[in-house]
């Protein structure tokens, strides 16, 4: 991955805005009604922020423990490693995420996925 990509996702997209040694700033689209995987990060900080549309965010110490809160547009959600974590896209139009992360982009454990990767 490198700045200025654009890799489709069954859920919708993500774009690289930027990507360095520090950090690494991306759009995901997630189309309504989909979800990205349940996952973790082992290393990986995030913070997200809903640009438009609706998304709910669900995270948690385990599977078993997950609250959901959908997302304010311009309001900081951060995701610490180690915190289990799921996007669902929920408004017709679907929803626009600002990611701002550390750059371990390859750190994922995917616990569950709704598209058998």
């Amino acid at each position: 991955m490198k700045t200025g990509d654009t890799i489709d996702k069954p859920w919708g997209w993500e774009r690289i805005l930027d990507l360095n040694e520090r950090y690494c700033v991306k759009h995901l689209f997630v189309k309504n009604g989909h979800r990205l995987s349940l996952q973790y990060h082992e290393r990986k900080r995030e913070t997200m922020v809903l640009v438009s549309g609706g998304a709910e965010l669900s995270r948690g110490a385990s599977a078993d423990a997950m609250q959901a809160v959908d997302m304010a547009v311009g309001e900081p959600y951060v995701i610490e490693p180690g915190t289990v974590h799921r996007l669902r896209g929920t408004a017709a139009e679907g929803g626009l995420v600002l990611e701002v992360s550390s750059p371990e982009v390859d750190d994922l454990v995917r616990l569950e996925d709704d598209y058998g990767r």
